[in-house]
């Protein structure tokens, strides 16, 4: 005799649960229509059927990718086949697990020599951050914004936090800016209402996380995402235009 498997139904809640996602987000994934349930209960709940635990399951894989929301609908509404995509993913991520595990050697050398006193030289920490030097921005941040409340409260902040802080601060960064990336991709203006909302959860992230963060220093960063390319292009990471659909927002939020 064989045995099919098991089809079980699950609400909101439990796929919330299960997948470390919030409510909201699976909400929001709903509204965008990256995740819509295929069923309601009486009770008119949202109801997920396994096969939209597959792809919600696939939507996860590309997430941790670095992927956009929008770019993910996109991959998952083409018409390639969806195990051709993950197999190309699959070889991109091995690359990156690659480089990661020569980094993670990298730390823990650093680590050794840290507690015999030593340092790393400038070849090993080229080799772990490639051009980027962590400390070169520190520097800068302290010479721009050192003797500031704002400052020294993130210092204080982020100088306690733990690796499960940091990886939570990353995913309520990465729903703000699929928030933002949502609007861009409905083609929502900067001063809607709907985009306000945006600009204050976005206020509302740093100042949970980092520093309480007024409109006045909110506006300034929105000025700094365009001002600054550097910016402009880490922000941009998440999705191309997100710092100016920012910056124009915050800017729409707070008047003149």
């Amino acid at each position: 005799m064989v045995y099919g498997r098991v089809m079980t139904n699950r609400t909101i809640g439990n796929v919330a649960r299960m997948s470390g996602l919030t409510v909201r987000t699976l909400h929001h994934y709903d509204d965008i229509g990256l995740l819509v349930p295929s069923a309601r209960g009486t009770n008119g709940y949202r109801i997920y059927t396994e096969s939209d635990l597959e792809r919600l399951r696939t939507i996860l894989v590309y997430r941790e990718l670095g992927l956009g929301l929008s770019e993910i609908a996109s991959i998952l509404d083409d018409d390639v086949d969806p195990a051709t995509s993950l197999l190309r993913e699959r070889l991109e991520l091995t690359d990156r697990i690659e480089r990661l595990r020569g980094i993670t050697h990298m730390i823990d050398k650093a680590i050794v020599e840290q507690r015999k006193g030593a340092t790393m030289s400038a070849e090993e920490t080229l080799s772990v951050f490639g051009d980027f030097d962590p400390a070169d921005h520190e520097e800068e941040a302290r010479e721009r914004w050192g003797g500031t409340d704002a400052y020294a409260q993130s210092t204080r902040r982020t100088s306690s936090y733990t690796k499960s802080d940091w990886q939570n601060i990353n995913a309520d960064a990465s729903e703000v800016n699929d928030l933002f990336l949502s609007l861009m991709a409905e083609g929502v203006s900067p001063e809607d209402q709907r985009a306000s909302k945006a600009v204050d959860a976005h206020r509302t992230h740093i100042s949970r996380w980092y520093y309480d963060c007024t409109p006045e220093i909110h506006a300034g960063l929105g000025e700094m995402y365009v001002q600054d390319p550097r910016f402009t292009a880490n922000i941009d990471k998440a999705g191309d235009g997100l710092a100016a659909y920012m910056s124009a927002a915050i800017k729409a939020r707070y008047p003149a």
